[in-house]
């Protein structure tokens, strides 16, 4: 009886949440390879060899964290085809780059949130075999339909140009999230990834694509 009572709270979902969190934590914190499964079964108070049966080795349970969070690229994609169900007006550019940053800011503001938005601003920059393959499942569908959907905003420009454009757009959004200094640069002035910023950073990046990529009528101007 005292077993089977026993097996039944090594396998509580909220264990198992806990690991995941835990893990997410301490990555985004420490970085991937700084942190270990003992570690993370610490930090999440369950037993070394629960990570394992849950999860499997540590790129899997790396990996786990991004299917938990699949649903902020699924909200960005979901409010980018709103975009693109409308005709195309000087409106669309300003309303793709909202679409692509505020579910991320949104996350990053909230307490469930905070690590995994980190998390990738800190991870996902280093190209290590485990970040590859979080990108490539992840994240690369999104970005092709982004750069896809700015270059339909952008006529003029190729799609080529576009790619560039949207890596400069998630090098602004994910600096904007992951950097502290700026507390320190404003002389205490601003919080770091204040929200009321983020009109700032959407303005700044629509007016980054617009100056990178001129339209011929803004050049003849």
């Amino acid at each position: 009886m005292q077993s089977r009572s026993r097996r039944q709270a090594a396998s509580r979902p909220d264990r198992k949440l806990a690991i995941l969190l835990a893990a997410e934590k301490l990555f985004a914190q420490r970085g991937y390879h700084a942190v270990s499964i003992r570690q993370i079964a610490d930090e999440a108070a369950v037993p070394l060899a629960l990570v394992g049966y849950y999860y499997g080795p540590k790129q899997d349970l790396f990996c786990s964290i991004f299917e938990h969070w699949n649903t902020t690229i699924e909200e960005r994609l979901q409010a980018l085809q709103r975009v693109l169900d409308e005709p195309i007006t000087d409106s669309t550019l300003p309303r793709i780059i909202e679409a692509f940053l505020d579910p991320v800011l949104r996350l990053r503001a909230s307490a469930e949130g905070e690590y995994y938005a980190l998390l990738v601003a800190r991870e996902l920059a280093h190209l290590q075999d485990e970040t590859d393959r979080v990108l490539r499942t992840y994240f690369d569908p999104m970005a092709h339909a982004f750069i896809d959907a700015l270059t339909l905003a952008m006529p003029h420009t190729t799609r080529a140009q576009m790619a560039w454009g949207y890596q400069f757009a998630l090098g602004a959004l994910l600096h904007h999230i992951s950097d502290t200094r700026v507390a320190r640069l404003s002389l205490g002035a601003n919080r770091p990834s204040d929200p009321a910023a983020s009109p700032m950073l959407l303005n700044f990046i629509v007016a980054g694509l617009r100056g990178a990529f001129p339209s011929p009528t803004t050049r003849r101007l």
